[in-house]
């Protein structure tokens, strides 16, 4: 397989997983429309160098979508709103086994013996060890966020604080 000493997430990632490497280095297997690859960086490493490359960082990123959409556990995050590239995380962030996903890429999800197939633009499925209904949570949240973050950027006086928290 392929190996990459860097990778900048653009609107061809599918997914990405944490995989180790033979000396137990944690690195990234990445699933773009028509390559997979090896980077040799953790996927949180590959998310911050993705963020900083239009001038924030990962834990911004993190702060932004938790203040957005209130303190919900596994928040999606906003890679790149110029080419509205969204990912979000089926566990953990933490979690080395956690699957990055892109919503804009994932055509169709099902469930298959109590667990969620995932079924991208490519053709390509993939079956997931959780539950459909926890899958299509944090799919729902990530394309609600994303789409907010559009609406935001398109018109930014169209997000206003709640006006129960005070302003």
């Amino acid at each position: 397989m392929y190996l990459e000493n860097e990778y900048i997430i653009n609107q061809n990632f599918m997914y990405m997983v944490g995989y180790y490497d033979r000396q137990a280095k944690l690195c990234t297997l990445v699933k773009e429309l028509d390559r997979t690859f090896v980077v040799d960086r953790s996927p949180l490493e590959i998310l911050n160098d993705s963020i900083k490359c239009i001038g924030f960082d990962l834990r911004g990123a993190m702060e932004t979508a938790n203040w957005l959409l209130g303190n919900k556990y596994m928040c999606p995050v906003m890679v790149n709103p110029v080419h509205r590239i969204c990912v979000f995380p089926d566990k953990s962030a933490k979690n080395a086994n956690t699957i990055w996903f892109n919503p804009y890429h994932i055509a169709r999800t099902k469930s298959i013996n109590q667990k969620a197939q995932v079924e991208f633009t490519n053709g390509l499925t993939i079956t997931l060890p959780s539950k459909l209904y926890s899958f299509n949570h944090k799919l729902q949240i990530a394309e609600q966020f994303r789409k907010m973050i559009v609406r935001m950027d398109n018109d930014p006086f169209s997000f206003k604080e709640d006006p129960k928290k005070g302003a």
